[in-house]
């Protein structure tokens, strides 16, 4: 099974290596990154490395599919975007993604959101995309909502981080009525 790479006009969506573990431990040891991802800070690169295996065997089990970020024009590696809980005979998944903060608020995300978005209702046919973000996420909570997801309530306890549960928004679109005519 041929892992599906993408590419948007300044970012490659590739297969995540074990030869990218630290930059994902680079990322995901990041509190700021953290803060807002459900998840406590990695502490080692074995952990990075264990990530890198679960994306893996996620998608052998086609239970969900991780890209990787990288800038085309500098081959960095600055975050994952992925397609978590995936249910292909349900037409469903959940879109989930992390970026390093030096490169916040340049696009990035969109443009790779919008790039998994077509190739989920396009190519794996979804009907159904949703998102789960902290309410306190105003970038991410924004993002969605230009990205043309809709809130559809709050999952009470839903997260738990640090030691504490928390509340989160969650979000859906569903598949434009442009593509599903299809001809």
């Amino acid at each position: 099974m041929t892992f599906p790479e993408l590419q948007t006009a300044r970012l490659d969506l590739i297969e995540i290596k074990q030869e990218h573990a630290p930059e994902l431990f680079c990322i995901h040891s990041n509190e700021l990154v953290c803060r807002y991802y459900g998840k406590d800070p990695m502490q080692k690169l074995s952990q990075a490395q264990g990530m890198v295996d679960l994306f893996n065997k996620s998608y052998t089990e086609r239970r969900a599919i991780r890209w990787g970020i990288v800038i085309k024009e500098t081959q960095e590696f600055i975050g994952t975007l992925g397609l978590n809980n995936l249910q292909e005979h349900n037409k469903r998944a959940e879109i989930g993604y992390e970026l390093h903060p030096d490169y916040w608020r340049q696009g990035y995300v969109s443009e790779a959101v919008r790039e998994v978005m077509t190739y989920s209702y396009e190519m794996l046919d979804l009907y159904r995309i949703g998102a789960v973000t902290f309410p306190d996420n105003e970038a991410s909570n924004q993002l969605l909502i230009k990205l043309g997801f809709e809130r559809e309530g709050t999952l009470r306890g839903y997260l738990y981080q640090n030691g504490a549960s928390h509340d989160a928004n969650i979000y859906s679109r569903l598949r434009d009525a442009s593509i599903i005519a299809k001809p």
